[in-house]
């Protein structure tokens, strides 16, 4: 992992166009800062691959708000109208997934993997476009891996070396997200001396993340 560095510098490496993975759900557990930085940098043409775009004005809604994705990869918009009348006017393409699917593209994504069989969508209209695998008499859907050029995440506690610990909501797509990015940030709550951090509760290690905020 390289030096700690603000949320701004951290923004302008992610170029527009850029693809971008971002924790959290409904905003809780999203690095609510690095989303801030990427606004205020005026970034265009995201495509952001996410389990929701949250709410108008809070977390990932705040990068629908500016008008700076044209893509989301996602499981849910219910909650955000700017994203399904993007949606509906054609100026967000928008992919719904299944969470279960979505969460398991972006593993096989950061593993290597070519892609997850599911039964989830069989025989509807899911089904359209995809390989459908029969596996003993069961017919799945062959669903593709997901990665990104930068994985964005949110953590409780990092350490000096980058190791990560998460709180609550945000162990749901923070952790898995971190294999997935070509380029990975953190921003954490408290940046904290190496061992205070149980190993245990280390969810991500810091092999995986390249650059972490330095604290708000």
């Amino acid at each position: 992992m390289k030096a700690a560095m603000n949320a701004h510098d951290a923004a302008d490496m992610i170029p527009d166009g850029a693809s971008l993975l971002i924790g959290g759900f409904m905003g809780v557990g999203s690095p609510h800062r690095m989303i801030d930085a990427l606004v205020a940098r005026k970034a265009k043409a995201l495509t952001v691959i996410a389990n929701d775009t949250a709410r108008p004005g809070f977390g990932i809604g705040k990068l629908i708000s500016a008008g700076a994705v044209v893509r989301v990869i996602t499981s849910h918009i219910g909650l955000n109208p700017e994203t399904q009348k993007g949606m509906i006017d054609g100026t967000i393409a928008v992919e719904l997934v299944p969470q279960g699917t979505l969460v398991e593209r972006i593993r096989a994504g950061g593993m290597g993997l070519g892609g997850v069989l599911t039964a989830t969508g069989v025989g509807t209209e899911v089904e359209e476009g995809k390989q459908v695998v029969e596996v003993e008499g069961k017919k799945f859907l062959l669903e593709t891996p997901i990665s990104a050029d930068f994985s964005l995440l949110a953590a409780a506690q990092a350490d000096y070396v980058g190791n990560l610990a998460y709180s609550l909501t945000a162990h749901n797509f923070n952790p898995v997200m971190a294999l997935a990015g070509d380029t990975v940030i953190a921003e954490s709550d408290t940046i904290v001396p190496v061992g205070v951090i149980p190993p245990d509760a280390v969810k991500t290690p810091g092999v995986l993340v390249d650059h972490l905020l330095l604290r708000g």
